[in-house]
């Protein structure tokens, strides 16, 4: 069993690099101001668009509570896995959003959070208390 203090505890988690483009029917009026393929590129916790191009808000809005768990490793039958496209929030606009999983970056826990790891078999409870009487 690894005591509090180890440093063997590995420190690295993976989170997939993600792409939200517009799509839309052909023929299909955009409303929100985007036009087909405009899209941004998520990093991490980083957002980044192409020089010159906007994202509305409101289509924002749409896919930003899925992101973080589109980042993630998720079992091969869950939603999450199969399902890429939500819908325009106006209920008259036919465009949608994808988000497509297009690479994994690899992260180190002590570089993106002050909160130290927890070994397994500890609970953040017992854990916060023996740093506290450390």
């Amino acid at each position: 069993m690894a005591s509090l203090g180890s440093s063997s505890l590995v420190d690295t988690f993976q989170l997939y690099d993600l792409r939200v483009e517009v799509i839309c029917p052909p023929g299909e009026r955009i409303l929100c101001g985007a036009k087909e393929g405009d899209h941004f590129i998520l990093e991490g916790e980083m957002l980044h668009l192409p020089p010159g191009q906007a994202f509305s808000i409101y289509s924002l809005s749409a896919v930003l509570p899925l992101l973080a768990a589109k980042q993630r490793i998720t079992h091969p039958n869950d939603w999450m896995s199969t399902d890429a496209e939500v819908a325009c929030p106006d209920p008259n606009c036919k465009s949608r959003l994808r988000i497509s999983r297009t690479g994994v970056r690899t992260f180190s826990h002590a570089e993106v959070t002050v909160v130290p790891l927890v070994p397994q078999g500890y609970s953040q409870t017992s854990a916060g208390s023996a740093l506290a009487e450390a």
